[in-house]
């Protein structure tokens, strides 16, 4: 399926980037001040990397690193998933789906793989809100996934009654309940989440 927009219509022109050697602490303070949730790590205008605020949890937080010693190019991805300037946001949104991303460092192979721009989820969305559709289906599988797992991993979910989305809930009678919808209900099986 075609859009008919293509990536380089749609993307950042001049994305929010850190050189390798920033530390993590004023990485930190770029995304803060610009509103953003993932920098690329440029150098010479190529891609060298790609820092998320998933990887700053993860690798940093986490594993309690020094966030004034520790700097972009200790943590950042280095097998980013990428996308061509010229290719469509049908293809571009397929990608995000299948490496389960929500941004993508566009790269121009053509001109010696130069960074020229970012593509993210709400920039697709904005002008083809109907492709959302295609995410759907993995969201649900991997919710359906997480309410599966034992209560030894805790999960987080939608309540199997009202629909709303909750950080802890009971299983009831083969039902995933946040605590009010569990209260009309007498037998608590297991408690999943924190």
């Amino acid at each position: 399926m075609q859009t008919g927009y293509r990536v380089c219509d749609v993307m950042t022109r001049k994305p929010i980037a850190v050189m390798p050697e920033t530390t993590i602490r004023e990485c930190a303070t770029v995304m803060k001040e610009n509103n953003v949730s993932s920098l690329v790590v440029k150098e010479d205008d190529m891609l060298r990397g790609h820092i998320t605020d998933d990887v700053l949890i993860r690798n940093v937080l986490a594993e309690g690193l020094d966030v004034d010693s520790t700097t972009a190019a200790d943590v950042m991805l280095v097998k980013v998933a990428t996308i061509e300037p010229k290719m469509d946001i049908y293809d571009a949104l397929i990608t995000m789906r299948d490496y389960e991303t929500r941004q993508l460092p566009v790269v121009d192979r053509e001109n010696s793989n130069k960074l020229v721009g970012l593509l993210t989820l709400k920039d697709i969305l904005k002008i083809q809100p109907q492709l959302f559709d295609l995410l759907v289906d993995k969201i649900v599988l991997r919710e359906e996934e997480q309410k599966l797992t034992s209560s030894r991993y805790p999960v987080e979910g939608t309540c199997d009654n009202c629909g709303q989305f909750f950080p802890k809930l009971y299983e009831v009678e083969g039902d995933f309940l946040c605590t009010k919808c569990s209260g009309s209900r007498k037998k608590f099986v297991s408690t999943i989440g924190f």
